[in-house]
């Protein structure tokens, strides 16, 4: 066979560029740079604004050569390629002085400001855990850094659709400020989702400030709201009724126990948001506020819930227990309840039988994570109701609190049950048992 003198060409050299695309789409940012000096083509596919939508760019507090590079790296992507951005995504990792919060600000007065200018595409902004209420945080960096990010929001505003400032931790004043830039050009806002969980400095009785109904009364499309219990209030509920009922399908609300939760709401103000938002769900977070009395105050009747966490994080309170919250709070629930979350320190408290039953009334209950003292045995009982199809739970977690240090009967009895009912968790159930010793 004759020579021709042509170079055998690569199969690669064939590959449609959404293909090439699509593997370019799995490369970091070093490898993108050296796969774009290959050859035109590839160089080409790089500079494709699909490739570009999405990045994400972490401040390293204690920065390391290689996380420095990879810093510098994202940033400059984020430069050059800003005009594709649809989501961006900062983090701060482990700020520890104020210089570096300082540098942290400018470099992002510089990169809010360039974005500002050439993007028109982005709908996904998150900026999570930037703690302004911290020593680090001085008055003049703080005060700047809120200035531009509002500037940025208020150019942002007419395409902006997601926003995540979740543990921020700011002023009232400096909350609305940020909140109301997303309304600023029209009056009302229409984002969809927002996400202002622990946004607001600790101990802050939001739901009695007329500046934060104000400020909520410009956002008319939302379908997901995540905050805390202390922004709830009757004339909140109204307001969401009124401007967001049409689109509103979540409230995600986390009650802690350093945030007031002692306000009075209405379970009419809850129903008359139901009843104009048919869709709505409602995801209830408890970090140690276990009192039944203080639940009960929460927890109305007229409340379409999904979702229930109730976590004690290790603490034991003499002053609570969790009896009366199983057998007469959450079985009001049994009709939407989807979704269980109990991480209990429960000072021996046996809660097998309360619990079973709970679980068996709730009829859409699919997902259940118990961290309590419990005995085995419940186990073995839960397993065969599911067998029995008395409930459909297609998620069990369980971490079995046990007094003792050796647990190696409790892990022989577990070990027996799920051998009894193998197929049943092998064929249908994520499911995750263990014991765990607390001494």
């Amino acid at each position: 066979m004759e020579d021709d003198g042509e170079p055998e060409q690569s199969s690669w050299a064939y590959l449609p560029d959404v293909c090439l695309r699509r593997v370019f789409h799995w490369l970091d940012d070093r490898d993108r740079s050296w796969a774009a000096l290959v050859c035109k083509k590839w160089s080409c596919a790089m500079h494709s604004g699909s490739l570009w939508r999405c990045r994400t760019i972490t401040f390293y507090g204690q920065p390391s050569r290689a996380r420095t590079l990879e810093f510098q790296s994202a940033l400059w992507y984020t430069k050059k390629f800003g005009k594709y951005l649809k989501h961006l995504e900062i983090k701060l990792s482990n700020p520890y002085n104020t210089p570096f919060i300082k540098k942290f600000q400018v470099i992002m007065r510089g990169l809010l400001s360039h974005l500002g200018k050439c993007n028109s595409h982005l709908v996904s902004l998150s900026i999570k855990y930037l703690e302004l209420d911290c020593l680090i945080w001085k008055n003049v960096v703080r005060a700047q850094f809120i200035k531009n990010l509002a500037a940025f929001l208020k150019r942002m505003s007419n395409q902006l659709d997601y926003l995540n400032l979740k543990g921020a931790r700011i002023t009232l004043e400096e909350g609305c400020e940020l909140l109301n830039s997303l309304s600023s050009l029209t009056n009302r806002s229409f984002i969809s989702e927002i996400n202002i969980e622990d946004f607001f400095s600790l101990h802050l009785s939001v739901y009695s400030s007329a500046l934060f109904h104000q400020t909520m009364s410009k956002f008319h499309r939302l379908t997901i709201l995540t905050f805390n219990y202390n922004c709830i209030s009757d004339e909140l509920l109204d307001i969401l009724r009124e401007h967001s009922s049409h689109s509103l399908c979540t409230l995600n609300i986390k009650c802690h126990i350093h945030d007031p939760h002692g306000q009075a709401v209405s379970g009419m103000s809850w129903a008359n948001l139901a009843k104009r938002a048919p869709k709505l769900n409602v995801n209830f977070f408890f970090e140690r506020v276990m009192k039944h009395d203080h639940l009960a105050r929460i927890l109305l009747v007229e409340i379409p819930v999904r979702s229930i966490s109730l976590r004690s994080c290790y603490f034991s309170d003499p002053d609570w227990t969790m009896r009366p919250t199983l057998t007469n709070l959450l079985p009001a629930y049994w009709h939407g309840l989807q979704k269980l979350t109990l991480e209990l320190n429960n000072d021996h408290e046996l809660l097998d039988n309360e619990l079973l039953q709970l679980i068996l009334s709730c009829k859409k209950l699919l997902f259940l994570k118990v961290w309590a003292f419990l005995s085995v045995s419940f186990m073995e009982r839960l397993l065969q109701n599911r067998a029995e199809r008395k409930c459909i739970l297609t998620t069990i977690k369980v971490r079995i609190y046990t007094a003792q240090d050796d647990s190696t009967e409790e892990e022989r009895l577990l070990a027996d049950i799920y051998r009894k009912f193998k197929y049943l968790i092998d064929s249908e159930l994520n499911y995750f048992v263990i014991t765990y010793p607390m001494v």
